[in-house]
Parts: structure tokens; C-alpha cells; sequence
């Protein structure tokens, strides 16, 4: 009998992994919380291993063409000086098209054209996971209305915890047991259940199979806060990202396709800050005051626009990817912040890996153990460099600041170029 997959969250990564292993000869199903997939945010960037990597699935055209590569990336103060400039024409020649910018809706659009919709199922937050065992027997293949594993209403609803959980006892972290190498039982909030063999955890940071598998691993706040918006018609700027740095916080500015802006700002505060949360571009305004113009243009320009709001946060490295016959991909599983722009990269990096490691093994355990091993110190590698560099770029101490931005004015080129070649040489086969 063909083993069952199914993958839980219909991002970036949930979508990415669900083609990678259809073009693998696997269809698994997808579990979105949301009630519709309408993606939630403004811009996104995508370094030359995403472009890579998506290439390697042969989707890039169709993405490429919705959004821009750009020539440069920037680093001013907040008088507008100069700090570092990159030549990403450059890069872009040496490890392929690189510095890439799309709204987050047309990538999800993107993804979404690759996929067979009858295989997405919409408002489906898990409540919790129940796997068979000697003290939990197994169930029938197809549960009470279903046919095979089609998700369905369950004949007789169970309550659950309100946090999501798994029945017996789970492995220690970083552990398998036999516990967790038998079918899955998902049950949602809305009493409907689904029964796999394996389970793929792409649900972002706040993933509720981590929580139910790995309870002790929670979000790190990264002590700042930030605001995205898209401005339909920005003023006119550089086909570059530049980001202005400065004692009241961090402006990004990010031109997109078709006139469109994608600006971000970044200011340091306690967590889930209700004062942060109710802030408006006018406030933001009185904030990044003494800011280039353009800044101030931009806030302007956003009155009345979507402001998203969000803490920045990421995951700690301590914890495993495979568990089983779970496995953690994306920001369920390596979250960082987004201070190196590879969020989404490395997302896409795991969908194709795993779906590799899928095709090479016979055993779908030994693939997600071989993925994790493939993945695990790249990935912590990646959090603790974008977590230090979140932390430089938002000093507010003078003489701190002072000597960040002597060391951005004073490092060599070659040095850049040598933390992209470890950035971008990866090995997606």
C-alpha cells in the first residue's frame, strides 16, 4: 500500500515541499489553519540559492516574471551617509540571478498554479496528534465517512486540550522511538480528523506539531519590533535595497514590480508591546523624524494603507527536524530573523532536499534522517549570523553605533564576497 504524506501549513514552505514531492511521485495532502490561503505580508526577497532551487523544480520562470532582480543593496546612516554599497550584478554573475524581490501574494499565487487544489483543505487548525501504539491501538484505514484518507468529519467528535498535544508519552528531544512510527491521527479544531504516515510540519514559527512534539522549543523575541507596508506608487528610488540605520531604529526600502514600494521599520521595545501595536505611520513618522526624505515620503504616501505588525523572532538551535515519522521543515523548524533575507530561502532549500532525500530512500524515515543531517548546522548557522546582525544594526548606543559603522566603512569587499560564496554554495541535489 502506498504510504500516506501530508504536510501541515500552505506557505512558502508547505506549498514548495507539496511540488517538489509531486515531481518525487508523492501526493501529499495540505492542512492550511487559515481559512482561506491569502497570504499575510508585503514583499519578500530571494537570494541566488532560492533561485536556484526553485530552478531545480523548474518553477523560477513563472515566479521570475512576477517580480525584479535588483542591482545593488545598500547601508546608510541616518543622515543619508554612505556606509557599504554591494554590486549584486555582480553576485548575480558569480553564483547566479540574485537579489530577487516579489510580493509574498504573487509568489503564494506562484505556487499555488503548481498544485492540485482538490489537495488543499482550508481551515484546518490542528488541535492535536494522537499516534497508535500498544496503549493507544491502531485505526482503520479509512475512518467513519472517508474514503482512503480523505479528511472528514468525525462520527464522534473527542474533546481535546486547547493546546495541541500527543497521546502516551513523545520521545526526549532530538530522539525517535517506536512511538512515532505508526499512522498519525490529526484532529482539527472544527472536529474533522485525518490519519497519515507520515507527517511534514510546515507551519511556520509558531508550528502546533512542534509545540506537540517538542513542547520546551518556543520563539526567542529579538528585543525589536517592526512594520511592513506596501506603497502602491512609491517615489522614485534606486533599484536597489537599502537599508538607513540610526539611533531611533531601522528603515528598509525595497522597490517592487509595477511602481510598487515595499518599505519596512524596525525600532527596539518590549514584546508584544500594545503601544507598538496601535502605532500608525503618522507616529512612525515622528519616530524616523531627521530620516531621509524619501523615508518620510513613504510614511506619508502609507496613511490609510495595511500597516502589518509583528515582533521579530526566531527558533533556538538546540532541537532536531526529524522525529520519527515527523518532520520539521521551514520556520516550524529553523525560524530565524530576517536580517540575511533567507527566511524563505532556506525554506525552499528544505522542500527540495527533502523531496531529494525522499527519491534516494526507500524507508521515508532514513530520507527526513539524512534531510536533518543535511540541514541542521547550515540552518544554525544561519540564525546565529542574522540574529547577530539584527543586533548590530539596531544600537541605539553612540559610541556602539560609532564603531558598527566603522567597521561597515571599513571592511573589504572580498570579505562580503566570501561569506555569499558560504552563503550560496549548497548542494541541492
Amino acid at each position: 500500500m502506498q504510504k500516506r504524506f501530508t504536510i501541515i501549513g500552505g506557505g512558502i514552505a508547505g506549498l514548495t515541499a507539496a511540488i517538489a514531492l509531486r515531481q518525487r511521485g508523492i501526493d501529499p495532502f495540505i492542512f492550511e489553519a487559515a481559512p482561506e490561503l491569502r497570504p499575510v505580508g508585503a514583499g519578500i526577497g530571494l537570494g541566488a540559492n532560492a533561485i536556484r532551487a526553485l530552478a531545480a523544480l523548474g518553477i523560477e520562470k513563472g515566479i521570475v516574471a512576477k517580480g525584479q532582480f535588483l542591482d545593488g543593496l545598500s547601508f546608510r546612516t541616518d543622515k543619508d551617509s554612505l556606509l557599504t554599497h554591494a554590486d549584486t550584478t555582480r553576485v548575480s554573475r558569480a553564483y547566479g540571478q540574485d537579489n530577487f524581490v516579489i510580493h509574498r501574494a504573487d509568489l503564494h499565487e506562484q505556487l499555488l498554479s503548481h498544485l492540485d487544489p482538490s489537495m488543499i483543505f482550508t481551515g484546518k487548525a490542528l488541535e492535536s496528534l494522537e499516534i497508535a501504539s500498544a496503549a493507544n491501538p491502531g485505526y482503520p484505514a479509512s475512518l467513519p465517512g472517508t474514503t482512503g484518507s480523505t479528511p472528514t468529519e468525525a462520527a464522534n467528535p473527542v474533546q481535546h486540550a486547547s493546546q495541541p498535544g500527543i497521546t502516551g508519552i513523545p520521545p526526549g528531544p532530538g530522539q525517535s522511538s517506536n512511538l512515532l512510527q505508526s499512522p498519525i491521527r490529526l484532529h482539527f479544531h472544527d472536529g474533522s480528523e485525518h490519519e497519515t504516515d507520515y507527517l511534514i510540519a510546515a507551519d511556520g514559527i509558531h508550528s502546533a506539531v512542534r509545540r506537540a512534539v517538542l513542547p520546551e522549543v518556543v520563539p526567542r523575541y529579538a528585543g525589536y519590533t517592526c512594520w511592513r507596508c506596501v506603497v502602491p506608487e512609491g517615489t522614485t528610488i534606486a533599484r536597489e535595497v537599502e537599508e538607513i540605520l540610526g539611533r531611533a531604529g531601522r528603515f528598509g526600502i525595497i522597490p517592487l514590480p509595477n511602481g510598487r514600494v515595499y518599505w519596512f521599520a524596525c525600532i527596539n521595545a518590549p514584546a508584544q508591546d500594545a503601544r507598538m501595536k496601535a502605532m500608525t505611520t503618522a507616529e512612525l513618522s515622528e519616530i524616523f523624524a531627521g530620516y531621509p526624505e524619501r523615508v518620510q515620503k513613504l510614511l506619508k504616501a502609507s496613511e490609510g494603507l495595511p500597516l502589518i505588525w509583528g515582533d521579530i523572532a526566531d527558533l533556538p538551535t538546540t532541537h532536531r527536524f526529524h522525529h520519527g515519522n515527523i518532520v520539521l521543515i521551514g520556520d516550524a523548524a529553523h525560524a530565524t530573523t530576517p536580517n540575511m533575507g533567507q527566511g524563505a530561502c532556506q525554506a525552499i532549500e528544505d522542500a527540495v532536499i527533502l523531496a531529494a532525500e525522499l527519491s534516494r530512500h526507500t524507508d521515508p524515515q532514513d530520507a527526513f534522517r539524512a534531510y536533518e543531517n543535511r540541514r541542521l548546522a547550515r540552518t544554525r548557522m544561519i540564525i546565529r549570523r542574522s540574529r547577530t546582525l539584527g543586533n548590530m544594526a539596531q544600537l541605539q548606543n553612540p559610541v556602539l553605533i560609532g564603531l558598527r559603522n566603522a567597521v561597515f566603512r571599513c571592511t573589504p569587499a572580498a570579505v562580503f564576497r566570501r561569506q555569499l560564496k558560504i552563503l550560496y554554495s549548497v548542494d541541492l541535489s
